[in-house]
C-alpha cells in the first residue's frame, strides 16, 4: 500500500467531527508534509473531510449519493450570502423543507421539526421556539439575535444563519436551490458507478511489461491504469501497447500518455460520448491533483444508461415549464409569466425569455405548419422587465421561408406594449 493510501486509510478511520491537520498527519505517519497535504486534497474531494472557516479541515460523514437531494444548511448559506452567528457545528446537516414564520408563534411550532428550517425576521421569541423544536433558524433583513438565543443553537449543534436578503427572496433562492437538486439526483454522474480505487487493478509506471503480462493474466482484464509513487494517473496501458515489446521495459515509455480521465462530478451521458469518440473501454477517474480515486468501463456507462433510460425522470427544465404555459386563442399565442418563470427579483429573466420565444414558435409550427421546427439561430435585439403575474402575448412574422428553412420575426409583447423581440433562422422538419 502506497503513502497516499496509508493517509487515506487513516482518515476514514478517524472519528467524524476531528479535526485533521497536515503537520500532525506527516508526523503521525511519517511521511512528508507535502504528501500528507495531497492526501488530505484528494479526501476532501471524496468528502471525507471539509475545511470551515475559522474551525479548520474536519472529518465529516461522507454522505451517499442517494441523499444528495438534501440540500446542507451550509450550503444554504452560501447560495443566499449569508453567514453563521449561532450553531455552526450543525452546518453539515440536511434540511427537507423550509417554513417562513409570519405568524402567531403558537402556530409556527406546528409547522417545524426537525431538518427543517425557519425563515423569520427580527422575532427572538419565534427564533427561539423553533430551535427548542429541532428546526434551524434563517434570520433576514441581516438582523442579529441574543447571546441566549445563541447558546440554544451551540447546545442543540442548530444553526441560526443571518442573511440581508428579505424573506421572499431568501425563500425564493431556497425553493430553485431545492428544485435544482431534485433535477441533479435524476442525473447519473461517474460517482454512481465508479468502481473505487480499493477494488481497481492499476499498475506502476516503473513496473514493466512482463507485470502487465502477469497481472491480465491474473485478473482477466487487458487495459490498466498506470501512476506513479503518489498514485498520480500518468498514462494508461493496453494490450495493445505492449505488442513485440521486450518484456523488461518499463511502462513510462511505452503506456498511452498523456490519459484522457473524467472526474466524479462528470456526467454518465458525457463519458459514453467520451468513450465512443475516443474509441476506448475503460477512463480513469480522478481527483485532486490527478489522483487516480477508481475506474469505470464501458459495459458499466452502458448498464447505467440502460437503467436511467426505464426510470421516469421528475426534474423539468425551464423550456417544460414554459411550454405548460402557452395558450393560444383566436389564433394568439399567451403565456402566463408564473412564479417559476421568474428570477429572485419577480421579474423575467432573459434565459426565461429565449424558452418561451422557442417553445411558441415550435408550438405553432406544430399546430399551423404541421412541422417541427430546429432552431439555428436566435438574436434577442431589444428586451424589457417583465413583471411576475404577467401575461404576454407573442407575434410572430414569417420574413422567408422555403421547403426546409425560415426566417422569423418574434415580438413578445405586455399590454400591447413590446417587451422583448428576436429574429430566428430554424430549419423545418416533416413530422
Amino acid at each position: 500500500m502506497s503513502k497516499h493510501e496509508k493517509i487515506i486509510k487513516h482518515i476514514e478511520g478517524l472519528a467524524v467531527g476531528q479535526k485533521i491537520s497536515v503537520r500532525k498527519i506527516a508526523k503521525y505517519l511519517d511521511v512528508s508534509e507535502g504528501t500528507a497535504y495531497r492526501a488530505i486534497k484528494d479526501a476532501g474531494q471524496r468528502g471525507l473531510v471539509a475545511t470551515i472557516d475559522r474551525v479548520g479541515t474536519v472529518r465529516i460523514e461522507k454522505k451517499p449519493r442517494q441523499h444528495l437531494d438534501h440540500l446542507t444548511f451550509g450550503e444554504i448559506a452560501k447560495i443566499i450570502e449569508g453567514q453563521f452567528i449561532g450553531g455552526r457545528s450543525g452546518q453539515f446537516k440536511t434540511l427537507t423543507k423550509f417554513a417562513i414564520g409570519a405568524m402567531e408563534v403558537d402556530n409556527v411550532v406546528n409547522f417545524v421539526s426537525k431538518n427543517t428550517l425557519l425563515i423569520v425576521g427580527n422575532r427572538l421569541d419565534v427564533q427561539k421556539a423553533a430551535l427548542q423544536k429541532g428546526s434551524a433558524v434563517l434570520i433576514t433583513g441581516g438582523f442579529d439575535t441574543t447571546d441566549e438565543i445563541k447558546r440554544i443553537a451551540n447546545e442543540k449543534e442548530l444553526p441560526i444563519i443571518s442573511s440581508n436578503y428579505d424573506t421572499f427572496m431568501v425563500a425564493n433562492i431556497i425553493n430553485r436551490a431545492m428544485y435544482n437538486q431534485m433535477i441533479k439526483k435524476e442525473i447519473l454522474v461517474v460517482e454512481d458507478i465508479v468502481i473505487p480505487i480499493e477494488q481497481t487493478s492499476y499498475l506502476k509506471d516503473t513496473m514493466t511489461v512482463q507485470d502487465v503480462r502477469d497481472k491480465s493474466n491474473a485478473t482477466g482484464h487487458s487495459r490498466f491504469p498506470v501512476v506513479d509513487d503518489y498514485i498520480r494517473l500518468t498514462g494508461l496501458i493496453t494490450s495493445r501497447d505492449i505488442m513485440n515489446r521486450e518484456v523488461t521495459e518499463q511502462l513510462g515509455k511505452v503506456m498511452t500518455k498523456p490519459p484522457i480521465s473524467v472526474q466524479m462530478h462528470t456526467t454518465v451521458a458525457s463519458c459514453a460520448h467520451l468513450m465512443i469518440w475516443e474509441g476506448i473501454e475503460l477512463l480513469p477517474v480522478t481527483g485532486t491533483n490527478k489522483q487516480l480515486i477508481g475506474v469505470i468501463s464501458r459495459e458499466d456507462v452502458l448498464k447505467a444508461m440502460q437503467v436511467v433510460g426505464r426510470q421516469p425522470q421528475v426534474g423539468e427544465t425551464i423550456n417544460d415549464q414554459v411550454a405548460k404555459h402557452i395558450e393560444i386563442r383566436n389564433n394568439q399565442i399567451f403565456v402566463e409569466i408564473t412564479p417559476q418563470l421568474t428570477n429572485q427579483f419577480g421579474t423575467l429573466s432573459k434565459s426565461v425569455s429565449v424558452a418561451i420565444i422557442e417553445e411558441t414558435i415550435k408550438t405553432v409550427m406544430r399546430k399551423q405548419k404541421k412541422v417541427e421546427v430546429m432552431i439555428e439561430n436566435l438574436n434577442i435585439f431589444y428586451i424589457k422587465t417583465v413583471q411576475i403575474e404577467t401575461e404576454i402575448e407573442v407575434r410572430y412574422q414569417i420574413l422567408d421561408v422555403g421547403r426546409s428553412f425560415a426566417k422569423i420575426e418574434v415580438t413578445m409583447q405586455s399590454d400591447q406594449q413590446p417587451v422583448a423581440k428576436a429574429l430566428i433562422m430554424c430549419q423545418l422538419l416533416d413530422n
